[in-house]
C-alpha cells in the first residue's frame, strides 16, 4: 500500500515537472544590441563588473544550461530582466537612473545576488576586488561611500 502511494506519488511529480517543461515563460534567452556602454574608469573596474554584475545588468548574458529548465528558468528570466530594467551597462545611451547606487549596492553585499554568487563561484570577489569594483564604480558613476 505505501508503496503504491509513493509510486503515485512520484509519477504524479514527474509529470508536473514534465509539464511545467512546455510552459513558455523563462526560455526568451536573447541578448538584444548593445547600443551604449559606460566610460569606465578604468579596465580593472570594466573586469569586474563582467565578473559580478554583466550576466543580469547587461545584453551580455551567458545563459546556462539550467536557465532552460523550469521553474529555475522563471526565476533566471525574471532576474535578468528586473536587472536589466534597474541598471544596463549595455544601454548607456540612454539614461541610468541607478548608476550611481551600483557602489553602494556592491558595498552593501546586495549585489551581487547570493544565489547568483552560489552559482557563479568568479562573481565572488575577494576584499580587495569588492573593494577595487566599489572604488571604479564611485568614479565611473559617482554616488555616496561611507
Amino acid at each position: 500500500m505505501l508503496r503504491t502511494v509513493l509510486y503515485r506519488a512520484g509519477a504524479a511529480l514527474l509529470i508536473v515537472f514534465v509539464g511545467i517543461q512546455l510552459i513558455p515563460r523563462g526560455r526568451d534567452h536573447t541578448n538584444p544590441p548593445i547600443t551604449g556602454s559606460p566610460d569606465w574608469d578604468s579596465p580593472r573596474t570594466e573586469e569586474l563588473a563582467r565578473r559580478a554584475c554583466f550576466d543580469c545588468h547587461s545584453h551580455e548574458t551567458k545563459w546556462p544550461w539550467y536557465a532552460s529548465i523550469a521553474p529555475l528558468s522563471w526565476k533566471i528570466q525574471e532576474h535578468v530582466e528586473e536587472g536589466r530594467s534597474e541598471l544596463n551597462f549595455s544601454t548607456f545611451d540612454k539614461p541610468q537612473r541607478h548608476a550611481h547606487e551600483a557602489a553602494e549596492m556592491v558595498e552593501e553585499g546586495e549585489m551581487p545576488l547570493k544565489e547568483y554568487r552560489y552559482l557563479h563561484p568568479e562573481s565572488r570577489l575577494s576584499a580587495d576586488d569588492k573593494e577595487a569594483l566599489i572604488q571604479g564604480l564611485l568614479v565611473t558613476f559617482g554616488g555616496d561611500h561611507d
